[in-house]
């Protein structure tokens, strides 16, 4: 049962299949044969799936423009985030469908596919946005209402008399 005595060159030959000493191999790009990249993002009750491909920047969203289906500036701005954080702006094009919970919510949620499609699209943009938190899935949702409550937390008014 004694361990084989191995050489310098059986060292060389496993040391070939990994990265350089202090990098880490980046993931292979998920791209599918149409050349997008496809993620699903999270946010409140809203499920966002969302196709990235290269482009003039155009966001398309349930078949409308994005600055239609979001018409508040902020909004469009939370859309715009990864972008601008990724230095990619105007270079991709997306394409994303969306259901459940209301603006705000579906706007966190394209955010949030829209970082996960950057980081399949090109790995090495994993960094700076995990570092600003946007590949995080905001878990926070509504409280649910309490029985002998008016709302969730909210008691009904007492009344002495």
């Amino acid at each position: 049962m004694a361990e084989p005595t191995r050489s310098l060159e059986d060292l060389k030959q496993l040391g070939q299949g990994m990265p350089a000493a202090g990098g880490e191999a980046l993931p292979q790009p998920r791209i599918d044969a149409l050349g997008r990249a496809y993620a699903t993002g999270k946010r409140k009750d809203a499920v966002a799936r969302v196709w990235l491909r290269r482009g003039s920047g155009k966001i398309t969203v349930n078949g409308r423009d994005a600055a239609r289906f979001f018409a508040r500036p902020t909004l469009q701005m939370i859309l715009a985030q990864p972008f601008a954080v990724a230095n990619r702006v105007g270079e991709f094009d997306v394409v994303c469908s969306v259901k459940g919970g209301g603006l705000s919510g579906q706007a966190g949620a394209v955010r949030h596919g829209i970082s996960r499609a950057l980081t399949f699209y090109e790995p090495a943009l994993r960094g700076p946005l995990k570092t600003v938190g946007f590949l995080t899935r905001d878990s926070r949702v509504v409280e649910r209402k309490k029985y002998g409550k008016r709302k969730a937390r909210r008691s009904f008014q007492f009344s002495k008399r």
